[in-house]
């Protein structure tokens, strides 16, 4: 399977490579179970429900079958707020990736690039939201004038991606269906953006959301409301129902294949189909195929147990390579089969020394090149490949996987070796030759040099490799205390400057191209870093918080990004990318132990169309989404 081609964001029009052929030569069938989700007797017939030119998904290329409509996936996840992850999977976006990674309409018909400069979006004509009423400019139009440029609603302004130099586009309402972005530099971001797992939704349903915009709701309707549901203001209560990826809103309309419909008191969410979804097969059937999807939550340990128990049709969350072993044993009474699809993660397992934590003392070491060579050469990846891997990983940094054109073996080697004589004298050199008794060196100011990695709490797989590492820093003097936290503590505790070194996955991004942004590799992310979450903040802020830069190796990177978001062709961007990724090969500032290693898939038998061979990242992929789980069909 090809992973990689050469996205099409330089080319004059986006052409779709998803399309099977024309609409108009289709002769569109009836939902079968139409009446298990919606009443169907007041719905459109099919015809009208769609597009006048719905985007027709070629199945025989890519080695799917056509399906049937009908049943439900269940899936478990460990968090309610997971259930935001059906915006994910569903992956209807203006443009996407395909499975070759090449950027294609989707929700847009077709779109007109000139110099990365002038974007023109088409829409699908007769596009209708999942409540029935149009989809047209005007609701790309409220969102970029009525919510991003309405300071009580986005009072930080654009967001980076929709900026150029500093700079917004001018934006054009051409007709109902086209719209134009113009900026005066190029704007590489934009469309890769729009392709993010994340959506940045740069649309919004107008019809439902003005009733409580002041700009054009009813004045006195809106202040009952805002009392009512104890909101600071008619903008927080906007921001409230404006909640497009969260999944909290079920009155909110959309575009997904899925809409949510019930939130089982944040223990079971259903899913139901979008009546209006855009895209069909070659035989005329509406997709999605499948009416439901359910998301039961689950004690994330016990994930495994009940996947095997056969609670799960399709499962990836909360599953690592050390359940294959009890998986593979329910194949054959619970009905599914277990995929190993290749992990798109830069890294399966990373350290991330916080180079902005408020310790002055830990603050200088870990900014100290040598010392994270040393750590980095302390571990002996290979056997914790082999204990916790099955040797099936690759050991050695976090950096992009020989599947991207990027990819130089140096990047993966470099300081990534088991050599502790090295590590000693590296350490020796610095100046930390002052031990205890039991062999543990000591920090300039006098305590022991004890590092407590802390870790979300949700991998069980975490805490056995920094076992394994700690086992090997005992022998250059280095002791190790792993501490289990939550998600979100980790991160506020990252940010805030308390967190001396995480453990989390590599980059996302693992199998990048020159045209995707290097934004993982500088400092420009805050609350989801835990590298540099000050200087993040710092640009995320515009300045207005964090702190800025005062380290060449991370302003070098940043000078890097800001060239890359400057770029005009393929070409600058690749060198772009080169220099980022040898910066970090050379100075080591993500300690990566192991990557390549496969992600375990459980599929039920019956469920069809889920590749055997796959990768499985966020962005580019979007987990499930890259691979249209609104194709994926069950027979019987």
């Amino acid at each position: 399977m090809s992973m990689i081609g050469r996205p099409a964001a330089l080319a004059v029009v986006l052409a779709v490579s998803l399309a099977a052929g024309p609409a108009q030569s289709l002769e569109f069938q009836e939902t079968e179970t139409l009446s298990r989700t919606h009443d169907a007797a007041s719905l459109p017939p099919v015809a009208e429900r769609l597009p006048k030119e719905p985007l027709v998904v070629d199945l025989e290329s890519r080695g799917r079958t056509a399906g049937r409509h009908g049943g439900d996936i269940n899936t478990l996840i460990g968090r309610a707020r997971d259930a935001r992850l059906i915006n994910v999977w569903g992956y209807a976006r203006l443009v996407g990736y395909d499975e070759n990674l090449n950027l294609v309409p989707d929700i847009l018909r077709a779109i007109e690039v000139e110099g990365d400069r002038v974007f023109t979006l088409h829409l699908r004509e007769g596009h209708k939201w999942s409540d029935g009423h149009p989809f047209t400019s005007e609701d790309i139009r409220y969102w970029w004038e009525d919510v991003v440029g309405e300071p009580s609603l986005t009072p930080s302004g654009p967001a980076p991606f929709m900026l150029a130099d500093g700079r917004p586009p001018v934006f054009e309402v051409i007709d109902e269906t086209t719209v134009r972005f113009t900026w005066d530099s190029p704007n590489p971001l934009f469309l890769p953006s729009l392709a993010a797992a994340r959506d940045p939704f740069i649309y919004r349903p107008a019809h439902y959301l003005k009733q409580f915009h002041i700009k054009y709701g009813d004045k006195d309707a809106i202040e009952r409301q805002v009392k009512e549901a104890r909101a600071s203001s008619w903008a927080s209560l906007h921001n409230a129902k404006d909640d497009m990826y969260n999944a909290e809103n079920l009155d909110l309309p959309s575009l997904q294949p899925w809409v949510i419909r019930s939130t089982g008191g944040g223990q079971r969410f259903e899913m139901v189909r979008n009546p209006y979804y855009h895209r069909v097969d070659p035989d005329g059937r509406q997709l999605p195929y499948v009416d439901r999807v359910i998301m039961s939550l689950a004690d994330g340990r016990l994930i495994p147990t009940k996947t095997q128990a056969g609670e799960a049709d399709l499962q990836a969350r909360g599953l690592s390579l050390a359940d294959v072993t009890v998986l593979k044993r329910g194949e054959a009474t619970q009905n599914y089969r277990t995929l190993l699809w290749a992990n798109g993660n830069a890294a399966q397992v990373a350290l991330y020394p916080n180079l902005t934590t408020r310790d002055p003392v830990w603050r200088q070491l870990l900014r100290d090149t040598r010392f994270r060579h040393a750590l980095s050469l302390g571990i002996d990846r290979e056997m914790i490949n082999r204990a916790i891997y099955l040797g099936l990983g690759k050991p050695g940094n976090n950096t992009v996987q020989p599947q991207s054109p990027l990819f130089k073996e140096a990047y993966r080697t470099q300081w990534a070796g088991f050599d502790t004589a090295e590590a000693n004298r590296l350490l020796d050199e610095i100046g930390l030759t002052e031990r205890r008794a039991d062999g543990i060196r000591l920090l300039p100011d006098g305590r022991p040099l004890e590092i407590i990695v802390e870790t979300a709490g949700e991998s069980a797989e975490q805490l056995d490799v920094l076992a394994l590492v700690a086992e090997t820093w005992k022998e250059i003097g280095v002791a190790l205390f792993a501490k289990a936290s939550q998600r979100d503590v980790l991160f506020n505790r990252a940010l805030s400057g308390d967190l001396v070194m995480g453990v989390w996955s590599g980059w996302d991004n693992g199998i990048a191209t020159a045209d995707m942004p290097p934004d993982e590799l500088a400092p420009v992310h805050g609350d989801s870093s835990l590298l540099w979450p000050a200087w993040g903040d710092y640009w995320e802020s515009h300045q207005a918080s964090g702190e800025p830069v005062d380290y060449a190796p991370a302003q070098e990177l940043l000078d890097l990004y800001i060239a890359w978001l400057g770029s005009a062709s393929s070409q600058e961007r690749a060198r772009i990318w080169d220099r980022m990724l040898a910066i970090h090969a050379d100075e080591t500032l993500i300690i990566g132990i192991v990557s390549g290693v496969r992600q375990p898939v459980v599929a039920k038998t019956k469920l069809k169309n889920v590749p055997a061979k796959a990768f499985y990242g966020w962005d580019p992929g979007a987990q499930f989404g890259i691979w249209r789980m609104d194709e994926f069909w069950i027979d019987g």
